[in-house]
């Protein structure tokens, strides 16, 4: 027994989707899942009880779905024809979302979570044109064969949400790569770590990940110029840290952390704001 029910990375989303059940469930909801507590399910329930403060941390989470939602609704608005899901998991947008019907939506991830995704929204009807689709991206191959499908019907919006921290630089390099040349995407959504950021969540949470084989590992220090040699620039960063602010979903003891902020320089204030980011970026 390994302290935690997380088994491997899969499990973090029915993990996530309890924190989206969580927020859902509150009268002043900054967004509705229906499903959420119904994908989460009894295993995703358990790994919020059994993280360290798991409740109390589902701040970052609901601020990235909140955000993510917002700029996936404006480049919806920009022209996108194709949204390309990667390890899409439990993510039930094109179900919850006021998407166009004539919006393509391919949700890609193992065809173990594709399975039971689709089992689970079986008697649901989604908002959109969607595509399941069973691949392993650490497949060269297999992600590439997916890419060109998403390319034959552009302009084309990848999301990366919760994928990137835990990949080695390596696979995201390729994963950048094959984004630009072979899905040819416009935009890319992902959320984004730093270092830092890496080094609190070691702390807190990774004994229990690293035993459920599901380790934190990206969090580039040089930000979003990781990507660009993969001609990849940043459009809009949004820090976790200000839109918890602004969406009233903050970190507990807030008080205090506004204190040491206002005890920083403004360089180490700057740090802090691009600790942990939802990112757009677009191709040049």
């Amino acid at each position: 027994m390994n302290g935690t029910p997380i088994r491997n990375v899969s499990d973090t989303a029915a993990w996530v989707a309890i924190y989206r059940a969580m927020e859902s469930e509150r009268p002043d909801a900054l967004f509705h899942d229906p499903y959420a507590r119904r994908l989460g399910g009894a295993r995703g329930e358990a790994i919020v009880r059994a993280m360290p403060r798991g409740a109390a941390m589902s701040w970052p989470m609901v601020v990235r779905t909140a955000v993510m939602d917002e700029i996936l609704m404006r480049c919806v608005r920009e022209g996108a024809a194709t949204v390309l899901n990667l390890a899409a998991g439990l993510d039930a947008r094109a179900y919850r979302l006021p998407l166009p019907p004539t919006l393509r939506w391919m949700h890609v991830d193992l065809p173990g979570s594709v399975d039971d995704f689709r089992d689970q929204m079986a008697g649901e009807t989604p908002r959109c044109a969607v595509e399941f689709i069973g691949a392993d991206l650490r497949d060269a191959q297999a992600r590439r064969d997916v890419f060109a499908r998403a390319a034959a019907n552009g302009p084309v919006l990848a999301i990366t949400e919760g994928l990137l921290v835990y990949l080695e630089a390596g696979q995201v390099s390729d994963l950048a790569a094959d984004l630009h040349d072979i899905a040819r995407a416009r935009w890319w959504l992902t959320d984004l770590a730093s270092p830092r950021l890496l080094k609190m969540l070691e702390r807190r949470w990774q004994p229990q990940l690293k035993a459920g084989n599901a380790p934190f590992r990206f969090g580039p220090a040089e930000g979003t110029a990781f990507f660009a040699p993969y001609v990849w620039q940043e459009r809009e960063f949004r820090s976790t840290w200000d839109e918890s602010l602004r969406l009233q979903r903050t970190i507990p003891n807030l008080w205090l952390w506004k204190l040491l902020n206002r005890l920083q320089s403004a360089h180490q204030r700057e740090q802090m704001r691009r600790m942990s980011g939802i990112v757009l970026m677009q191709s040049n």
